[in-house]
C-alpha cells in the first residue's frame, strides 16, 4: 500500500483549481508533511496542527476514505 501522500499527488497539476488540488499542492510544498504516513490518525493530527485552509480537514476525510477503498483493491 502506498502512502497517502503518494496517492494525493494525482491531484497536483489539475487545471481546475479545487480543494483536492489545493491540498495536494500544499502537501507537496510542506517539507514537514509526513510523506510516508498511511494512517488516518497520523495525517489528521498533522493537518489539525498545520491546517492549510478552512475546509482542508473535510477534504482530507473524504479523500482518505477514497484512498482506503482504492488501495485495498
Amino acid at each position: 500500500m502506498r502512502s497517502f501522500y503518494h496517492y494525493m499527488m494525482r491531484y497536483r497539476g489539475n487545471r481546475t483549481e479545487n480543494d483536492e488540488k489545493k491540498l495536494a499542492d500544499w502537501m507537496f510544498q510542506d517539507h514537514s508533511f509526513p510523506k510516508q504516513a498511511k494512517t488516518y490518525d497520523e495525517i489528521s493530527r498533522y493537518l489539525e496542527w498545520n491546517i492549510p485552509f478552512p475546509s482542508a480537514l473535510s477534504v482530507f476525510d473524504r479523500l482518505y476514505d477514497t484512498y482506503l477503498i482504492e488501495e485495498d483493491n
